[in-house]
């Protein structure tokens, strides 16, 4: 039935695959080593994880300073559905020292949450990975599973030095996963992040600019009870511990009288004073006031000399389900399990968060609000979350920062609403949004995970947050 005419077809469209295949060759080549080197960190029967829904996640070390071997470990896991489509959002928590996968990835928003007790892992209902691509990274080095071969490296940590490598790492991460390049992009981050978040926006902006560094798509940044200011921060501090009643009227009236917390360096009489408020915070949790304290988990003693000489006045106590990162070391110092995520704990114990870190940092920045002025003149899409029972960045802290910026006020302070419920308040200015989260403490997305779900939702899709309770 026409024998001559489809051999002619078949062999006119064998010679097309062919001319397009000596086009198509070279480039499948030149992307090879990194295709692989992404298929080497590919996760594979990780220890406890639950069967279902099939989740697709890679681990593993990207070098940021090869002279130095200095490397920051990632953990990546790809929206549930259509991956190819959805941004692509970079999370970072603070301390300075937190391990952001002890936090963000296994406590708070990734999908696999460590049980309690050693009960494996459990699927997160609310987990950010279903409205974006999730990538988690351990910062600055020597936090978790990151690490350096030159320990001077160890004594230099700063902002700036964060920034760069965090800046670093993003490059050569998009080299080793290029089909992530053209996304839209975002940064998020809670606590001392509120530093990292604007800073690394600051100088991927920055470098935009210039041709001779890699364009990064990025979109925006969303920071949840953020250090941001150090003047509004401890003021806030101040304020929120004596209107929540854990400090007495006489303790806050000297403290007001002593103290300028627009000066870097306090006095003497300040620092006893301040070290007077972590005390009485010491008895209950400062990042979730109304939350009970875990049992098995000890704390930082204060001194006045450590707040004043060792930044420890930026105290890093967990809060939340009270013993969540005792259960997460567990889970992360087993062999089998660093096995699976290509981690090396290089002799030492992994920790939630290293004290070494927190007491070398060099706290150096005492206001990140000049970034969100330049940022948002740069048409960054920027908002700042707050739950309203932390008590180390408290929401009243969060408020003044934003309004200190005197932006044109879009829409008032109103309520939105989830499940019927009030889940907080938002305000809405020209180039900042601000919400609340009711009943959430420091880490939100761990006090309130389907509201912190519904904030993202909103932050990267720009459909507004329900006005209405019905």
């Amino acid at each position: 039935m026409g024998s001559t005419a489809p051999a002619k077809t078949v062999s006119n469209s064998l010679s097309f695959t062919c001319f397009f295949l000596g086009f198509l060759i070279p480039s499948i080549n030149a992307l090879g080593p990194y295709l692989t080197a992404q298929e080497s960190d590919r996760v594979i029967n990780l220890p406890d994880q639950p069967p279902s829904p099939s989740i697709s996640h890679f681990s593993g070390y990207i070098t940021v300073n090869q002279e130095h071997g200095r490397a920051l470990f990632y953990w990546f896991f790809e929206a549930l559905s259509q991956p190819s489509k959805k941004p692509l959002l970079l999370w970072l928590n603070g301390g300075p020292g937190c391990s952001s996968i002890a936090y963000g990835a296994a406590s708070e928003l990734g999908p696999l949450r460590v049980g309690k007790n050693g009960d494996g892992l459990h699927f997160n209902t609310y987990a950010w990975n279903k409205v974006a691509n999730l990538l988690f990274v351990e910062s600055p080095v020597g936090v978790g599973f990151s690490y350096t071969n030159t320990s001077s490296d160890l004594t230099n940590l700063d902002d700036a030095f964060v920034a760069e490598d965090a800046y670093t790492f993003l490059v050569n991460w998009f080299q080793r996963f290029p089909q992530f390049k053209t996304h839209d992009f975002f940064i998020s981050g809670e606590s001392y992040a509120g530093h990292y978040v604007p800073q690394l926006a600051e100088l991927v902006y920055d470098r935009n600019k210039d041709s001779k560094y890699p364009f990064m798509n990025l979109k925006g940044f969303m920071v949840g009870n953020p250090i941001t200011n150090d003047y509004y921060d401890y003021t806030g501090i101040v304020d929120y511990a004596w209107s929540h009643s854990v400090i007495s009227d006489e303790l806050y009236h000297k403290i007001k009288q002593v103290c300028d917390f627009k000066v870097v360096d306090w006095s003497i009489e300040c620092n006893d004073l301040v070290n007077q408020v972590f005390d009485k915070y010491s008895e209950i949790d400062i990042y979730n006031i109304y939350a009970p304290k875990c049992p098995i988990n000890s704390t930082i003693s204060l001194t006045a000399s450590k707040v004043k000489d060792y930044g420890l006045r930026r105290k890093r106590i967990p809060a939340g389900d009270p013993c969540y990162s005792v259960y997460a070391e567990d889970y992360f110092n087993r062999a089998d399990v660093q096995k699976s995520l290509h981690a090396n704990t290089r002799g030492g114990k992994w920790e939630s968060c290293s004290n070494s870190i927190l007491i070398a940092y060099n706290f150096s920045v005492f206001s990140v609000l000049p970034i969100y002025k330049k940022l948002i003149k740069g048409n960054l899409k920027i908002w700042m979350y707050s739950g309203d029972m932390d008590g180390r960045v408290p929401v009243i802290s969060s408020r003044s920062c934003v309004e200190s910026l005197g932006l044109h006020l879009k829409s008032p302070w109103h309520s939105w609403f989830h499940n019927h419920q009030v889940g907080g308040r938002i305000l809405e200015y020209q180039g900042l949004t601000f919400v609340t989260v009711r009943g959430a403490g420091h880490l939100v997305p761990l006090d309130k995970p389907s509201e912190a779900l519904t904030i993202i939702h909103s932050f990267l899709s720009g459909e507004p947050l329900p006005i209405h309770r019905y």
